[in-house]
C-alpha cells in the first residue's frame, strides 16, 4: 500500500508501544503466578484503577476517538483535533488525492487587475486537499485554494464590485469556505460560503477599502484549516491605481505543525497540540522549505514592490531583507496613508499583510527573512538575486563564497 511507505515510521512506533504492553501484561502475569497471593492481585489492580482515575479525572472521559487524545479547547467552535473517522477516511482516500508537483505558487504570479465589466469582476477559487512535498521527502496534506500555497493572487479595484465563486472539489474531505478581510460582511463572505465537497457558493461584495489583505478559510476549527496552507491575498488598488514598478513579487509566510520531529521524512501528520502552543516544526514562505530559492530576479537600478502576507497562525514576522532598505513601507496594507521610509524591518501580524518597495542599486544575492532568525532553520527564507554592474559608490568590498547569503 502506498499509504504505508509515507507513515511506516508511525506505524513502528505503534508496533513499539504493543509489543511494550504485551511485555508490560506478561510480567504481570508472571508476578502473579509466581506468588499466587490475592494482596498483591488486589494491590496491582488498584495501582491501575489509580493510575486511569489520575489520568482521566483531570482530562475527563473522551468523547471519540481523536488525535491527540484528551485535547480540551474553549474556542466557540469546535477544537482543532483531528476524529480518528477522519483520519480512517484519509487513509482509504489516499490514493484520491493529487500530488502536486510543486505545492509553492511562484512569487512571479502577480497578475494585472481584472478588468471590470459594467463594474462586476468575475472571480473563481476552488478549494483542494492535495498532497506535496514540504522538504526533501517530507510529505504534506495540504488543503489550498487552487492547488497552491498561498491561494491565486487576487487583484481589484475600489468601487468594483466582485462575483466570486467558491468551489470544493469532489476529492476534498472536508467543507471549506473564504474569508476575505477586504469584504464588508458576514464572516468577511465565510458565512455565505460553506461548501461541501462537490459543492460551490457565490457571494458579491463590493471593495470599499484599498489595501492589500489576507482571505483565508474560516470553516472551522479555522486555526486547522489555515496551518493547512489555505490563505492567500487580494489586493484592492486606490481608485487612481498603483504606481508602476519593474518587478512584483507575492510572498505569505506560514507556520505548519507536524506530530514528526524537523525533517523527519514521510508523511506528517498534522500536531494540534503543537498549534495550541504555538511551535511549528516548519516555517515557510509560500508553502514549503526553498519556494523563493531561484525564482525571484531583478536588474540594478529596478524598482521592486514585494507584496507579503503572513497566513499565521500564531507568530508575528519581522520581515526584513538582508542587504536592502526599504524606500516604503505601507504597513498593515494601508494604502491610503503615506508609507513610512526607510524602514530596516517591518512586522506583519498573523492574518496582516504589507507592501513594500525598495530601488536595488547593486547587484548580488540579496536574502528575505523573518528577522527571528531561529525561523530560518525552519524554512523561512527566500533570495532576491540581482544583476548588473558594479557601482564601487554604493558598495567596495570582497565578497567571500559562503558569505553573500
Amino acid at each position: 500500500m502506498e499509504i504505508f511507505t509515507y507513515l511506516w515510521q508511525y506505524v513502528v512506533e505503534a508496533f513499539g508501544l504493543f509489543i511494550a504492553y504485551v511485555f508490560a501484561a506478561i510480567f504481570i502475569f508472571l508476578v502473579l503466578r509466581r506468588f499466587h497471593s490475592w494482596k498483591i492481585t488486589a494491590a496491582l489492580v488498584a495501582i491501575f484503577i489509580g493510575v486511569s482515575i489520575a489520568f482521566y479525572v483531570p482530562n475527563g472521559i473522551p468523547k471519540a476517538l481523536e488525535y491527540p487524545f484528551q485535547l480540551r479547547t474553549f474556542g466557540p467552535s469546535e477544537g482543532p483535533v483531528l476524529p480518528f473517522s477522519n483520519i480512517m477516511q484519509f487513509m482509504r482516500n489516499f490514493g484520491s488525492f493529487e500530488r502536486v508537483s510543486t505545492i509553492a505558487r511562484n512569487p512571479s504570479d502577480v497578475p494585472r487587475a481584472i478588468p471590470a465589466e459594467d463594474g462586476i469582476v468575475e472571480i473563481s477559487v476552488t478549494a483542494k486537499e492535495v498532497v506535496g512535498e514540504m522538504a526533501d521527502g517530507v510529505m504534506f496534506n495540504y488543503w489550498t485554494f487552487d492547488g497552491t500555497v498561498p491561494g491565486p493572487f487576487l487583484r481589484v479595484r475600489e468601487g468594483d464590485t466582485i462575483r466570486l465563486t467558491l468551489y470544493n472539489d469532489p476529492t476534498s474531505l472536508h467543507h471549506h469556505s473564504i474569508d476575505l478581510h477586504a469584504v464588508t460582511g458576514p464572516g468577511g463572505g465565510a458565512a455565505a460560503t460553506i461548501v461541501a465537497p462537490g459543492e460551490s457558493k457565490t457571494i458579491a461584495f463590493k471593495a470599499l477599502n484599498p489595501g492589500i489583505f489576507i482571505y483565508h478559510c474560516a470553516h472551522p476549527n479555522v486555526a486547522n484549516h489555515m496551518a493547512h496552507g489555505m490563505y492567500g491575498l487580494i489586493l484592492v488598488e486606490p481608485k487612481e491605481g498603483l504606481a508602476l514598478v519593474d518587478k512584483e513579487f507575492y510572498i505569505v509566510q506560514g507556520e505548519f505543525y507536524s506530530a514528526g520531529t524537523l525533517g523527519r521524512k514521510g508523511l506528517q501528520l498534522f500536531d494540534a497540540q503543537a498549534m495550541l502552543d504555538g511551535k511549528p516544526q516548519y516555517v515557510v514562505f509560500n508553502g514549503k522549505t526553498g519556494a523563493l530559492a531561484d525564482n525571484m530576479t531583478a536588474q540594478v537600478g529596478e524598482t521592486v514592490r514585494l507584496y507579503v502576507g503572513n497566513g499565521g497562525v500564531n507568530l508575528i514576522s519581522s520581515f526584513h531583507v538582508i542587504g536592502e532598505i526599504f524606500d516604503r513601507v505601507y504597513r498593515e496594507g494601508d494604502l491610503v496613508s503615506p508609507p513610512a521610509q526607510s524602514v530596516q524591518t517591518t512586522l506583519i501580524p498573523a492574518g496582516g499583510a504589507t507592501m513594500v518597495e525598495f530601488k536595488v542599486d547593486y547587484p548580488g544575492n540579496y536574502v528575505l527573512v523573518d528577522h527571528a532568525l531561529s525561523r530560518l532553520d525552519r524554512g523561512a527564507w527566500g533570495v532576491l538575486r540581482v544583476e548588473g554592474d558594479v557601482d564601487p559608490t554604493v558598495f567596495q568590498g570582497e565578497i567571500q563564497s559562503g558569505h553573500d547569503h
